[in-house]
């Protein structure tokens, strides 16, 4: 007859193990003797064994006790199950942590690898992380919408950082969404850079905004989204307005150019 320690010691469990196992009824708990002990035979170590080795095996407790009074078949067959559901467990898990490990490389972890290409090459071109950040999130918009384009922009878009007025554009965006000037006069010069980039869009037919299949929803979040991250886009759009431009993910020439 052995103590609850020695049964702990014998089946390489805790006592307080043990204890957890009379608490959920996995384990009977003996009643105690004559002397107020509690005492252990065979059949528990025996019992204890199977549980411990079970349990380390990764099947949850609640199964372990339909387990131990399987016939043979009935207890392989839910082995296999369990495993199924373990199988499944480790491949989410795995998912997990290459997400995880992708927040090392910050904007990698909702964009793919072309996209993150394009952010680092903002920041070359000295465009600030806030700059950045938003469009990085333009993009994580983007990528939600046509997963399977996402990357078929991307030659394009690196190929417009050449063009030394986008260079400039960014590098204004930056200095001014970097400051807390409500109305930057270097909006204006922004308003113009952007608004020549849209007119030498517009008569290279860039701007097809007669496109039946033109899918709303995507450019109106991305249009809110500026919005929300800075109330001075609405200044900027205003300016462009000016120029007979509206919009701003998708700019549109305005039927009749202001005055």
């Amino acid at each position: 007859m052995l103590t609850i320690g020695q049964l702990a010691a014998y089946a390489g469990v805790t006592v307080r193990t043990v204890r957890h196992y009379h608490q959920i009824g996995l384990l009977p708990e003996p009643e105690r003797d004559a002397s107020g002990y509690r005492r252990y035979g065979a059949l528990a170590a025996v019992s204890l064994i199977k549980i411990r080795t079970l349990a380390n095996a990764g099947v949850p407790l609640s199964r372990i006790d339909e387990l131990l009074e399987a016939d043979a078949p009935t207890f392989t067959a839910a082995i296999r199950r369990i495993d199924r559901h373990l199988r499944d467990e480790i491949e989410r898990l795995e998912t997990s942590r290459r997400q995880i490990a992708q927040l090392a490389a910050g904007d990698g972890l909702t964009l793919p690898p072309e996209v993150t290409a394009y952010l680092h090459r903002l920041r070359e071109i000295g465009a600030s992380e806030r700059v950045v950040a938003g469009e990085r999130d333009g993009w994580i918009l983007v990528a939600a919408r046509w997963p399977d384009s996402v990357r078929e922009f991307m030659p394009g878009k690196l190929a417009q950082l050449d063009d030394p007025r986008i260079v400039r554009l960014y590098r204004v965006l930056s200095e001014v969404f970097d400051g807390d000037v409500d109305d930057d006069p270097r909006l204006a010069e922004a308003a113009d850079i952007m608004a020549c980039l849209a007119e030498q869009a517009y008569a290279a037919g860039e701007l097809n905004v007669s496109n039946e299949s033109y899918d709303e929803m995507p450019h109106d979040l991305l249009d809110a989204l500026a919005e929300e991250s800075d109330p001075r886009i609405q200044r900027l759009k205003e300016l462009l307005r000016e120029r007979g431009w509206i919009g701003w993910n998708r700019m549109e020439p305005l039927a009749e150019p202001p005055c």
